[in-house]
């Protein structure tokens, strides 16, 4: 079998990896001026103006949506994986430190309220993550510093603090080399803190220093455990051991929103603060979908504004109990990883509160749910190889795996954001495979819920290490050997998945052949980036509402599958899982083998 693998021979990426892996092991904190030279080299696609005299603006907005406000003020990051290890290492009071978040980023950060930031690591892309971003917003400070300083250019940050007007903002955005918009969206990130942030940065250079107290994948393999230890004991007496399972990593929101049905019951309240909160952009977001989604799926919007509002009165707590009352338990998280995971009871579902978009078939049949012991474990998503770790941990305690579904955000190369993207081989840089497997989703599962974006189905995905961890070469040879989707999660849950159905850890650098999952196995992704078009990248914005019908459209066709195929164990059936074998309803496999492939699965090829 002919193999095409999408090796982007970037050498400046790999060199850049390889330096900062090998500065963190030193036994004391490194400064990241040792690392400028070879992110620069790399040529970023999210820094491509990194090498200029002038700020980035585009590179320094990522970069602080996700980091914390403190960042300002911070020297030295430190980084661990649990409690235990900052305890270890002479950080004995770490739990009375501040918790910290970032905008656009999950990740469990504590503040000692002086210069030093505790970052928990749940992987090493998160160390792939963290280490180019920090190095970015070194360099793009490092630009803006001496600009700040000039007198003239300090007389008119003081008059921006003082009024930051239009015209005001034009002036600043002009002696800091940038256009008004780059600047709206920087004090977009810092709000408030907009002017006294500047002061800082025109005070002193940056020079982080980063030092990585453990790295081990026992530690990695510990902060997982310690993680889902407390998910099990939070919804006892609920067991998860000997119930049939269907694994969800999307987000916190969507699932449970449509599955309780408390916006639906709140339409008016919602609809009235809408009108009064005087929030500009959501009253326009309002006044758009009243227009375009009076007929298709305006209850998304009541979803996109339930965030706002659950926040007033007591809103959140009435939600939670309704949430109660539908089968939904949330777990927090409480120590080292940053990802809330929610136990959802189909027995206790109402079809008369739900989203209507849910019912799969007719009153009767749905009814029959009532009867199932099957539960839903959904995940807040992961970053990258922690999603290995999370599945591999879960798997080893679910002993009926119904179905493994991934919804999540990705970059595409051939389509807009907000469209639907559907695959079916996913090329992994963590391990080197190639997964070839059954989505068991195609474009007609989505398309009906969908108003203004399209979905691509049959789509190959590469699932990259890190997002600074690209150029332009790079992305050129992913399109070029037909892959189309950039993300980072797909590959570490495919290599989770290999594991279940097979009686080792997952191969090296091979073509791995997963038709043969006894379960469904779902992959649903939604652009939010489109790196192949010129100044349109993560650091230009958010997706606000955009992203809302996506997600939602990607939830209702994650949960209609799962209600059918729960519907057909009931019923005594076996339920088509797109191209397995053998169908079986519990999780121990003994696959067949198929032409070319040997007894783990793996594809040879010449």
């Amino acid at each position: 079998m002919d193999r095409t693998v999408p090796k982007s021979g970037s050498e400046e990426i790999e060199l850049y990896i390889r330096t900062y892996y090998s500065l963190l092991r030193s036994s004391h904190a490194v400064q990241l001026d040792a690392l400028e030279e070879a992110h620069i080299a790399m040529n970023s696609s999210l820094h491509v103006s990194a090498r200029a005299a002038t700020p980035d603006a585009s590179a320094l907005f990522y970069s602080i949506m996700r980091l914390p406000a403190c960042i300002a003020n911070v020297t030295t990051v430190v980084l661990g994986q649990s409690d235990r290890v900052f305890r270890e290492h002479g950080y004995t009071d770490i739990e009375r430190w501040e918790r910290v978040v970032a905008p656009a980023r999950r990740r469990r950060m504590l503040y000692n309220g002086k210069d030093t930031l505790a970052v928990y690591i749940a992987s090493r892309s998160d160390i792939d993550d963290l280490m180019p971003i920090l190095v970015a917003l070194q360099i793009e400070w490092n630009k803006l510093h001496p600009l700040l300083q000039a007198n003239g250019v300090q007389a008119i940050l003081a008059a921006y603090s003082a009024d930051s007007t239009l015209m005001r903002t034009a002036d600043l955005a002009r002696a800091l080399g940038m256009n008004p918009d780059d600047l709206s969206r920087l004090q977009e990130a810092w709000g408030t803190t907009m002017g006294p942030t500047l002061q800082t940065i025109a005070r002193a250079p940056k020079r982080f220093a980063v030092r990585l107290l453990a790295g081990t994948y026992i530690n990695y393999q510990r902060a997982t455990s310690d993680w889902w230890y407390n998910v099990r004991q939070s919804v006892a007496p609920v067991s998860l051991e000997d119930r049939p399972v269907y694994f969800v990593s999307s987000n916190v929101h969507a699932i449970p929103n449509l599955i309780s049905g408390f916006a639906l019951a709140e339409e008016d309240k919602i609809l009235d603060f809408v009108e009064r909160a005087g929030d500009p952009s959501l009253k326009a977001e309002y006044d758009y979908v009243g227009v375009r989604d009076q007929y298709n799926n305006k209850s998304n919007f009541l979803y996109y504004a339930l965030r706002r509002y659950a926040i007033v009165g007591d809103a959140d707590k009435r939600r939670v109990q309704t949430e109660r009352e539908m089968g939904i338990q949330r777990v927090p998280s409480l120590h080292g990883f940053d990802i809330e995971a929610q136990v959802i009871e189909l027995s206790k579902i109402d079809r008369e509160r739900m989203d209507p978009r849910l019912l799969c078939c007719d009153d009767a049949t749905f009814d029959r749910l009532r009867q199932s012991n099957a539960l839903i474990v959904n995940i807040d998503y992961p970053l990258g190889m922690a999603a290995y770790h999370v599945l591999a941990k879960i798997s080893q305690y679910v002993t009926y795996m119904q179905g493994i579904y991934v919804i999540g955000k990705a970059a595409t190369l051939n389509a807009r954001i907000g469209d639907v993207l559907i695959a079916n081989v996913v090329y992994d840089e963590h391990s080197e495979n190639s997964y070839l497997f059954g989505n068991c989703f195609t474009a007609a599962d989505v398309l009906p819920y969908l108003t203004l974006t399209s979905v691509l189905d049959n789509q190959k995905v590469v699932t990259v290490r890190g997002t600074y961890l690209q150029n332009a070469r790079y992305m050129d040879v992913f399109y070029r050997e037909g892959y189309s989707i950039v993300e980072m999660e797909a590959g570490p849950y495919l290599s989770g998945a290999y594991e279940m159905v097979r009686a080792q850890r997952h191969p090296v650098n091979e073509i791995v052949n997963l038709y043969i999952a006894p379960f469904d196995l779902g992959f649903l992704h939604y652009a939010s980036d489109t790196p192949m078009s010129k100044g349109r990248n993560l650091g230009a914005g958010r997706l606000s509402y955009i992203g809302a019908e996506p997600t939602y459209a990607t939830a209702i066709a994650t949960l209609r599958r799962i209600f059918s195929v729960e519907l057909q164990r009931l019923a005594g059936q076996k339920p088509d899982h797109k191209a397995a074998e053998e169908q079986r309803t519990d999780a121990a496999p003994v696959a067949p083998m198929v032409e070319g492939e040997d007894s783990n699965g793996r594809i040879h090829s010449d």
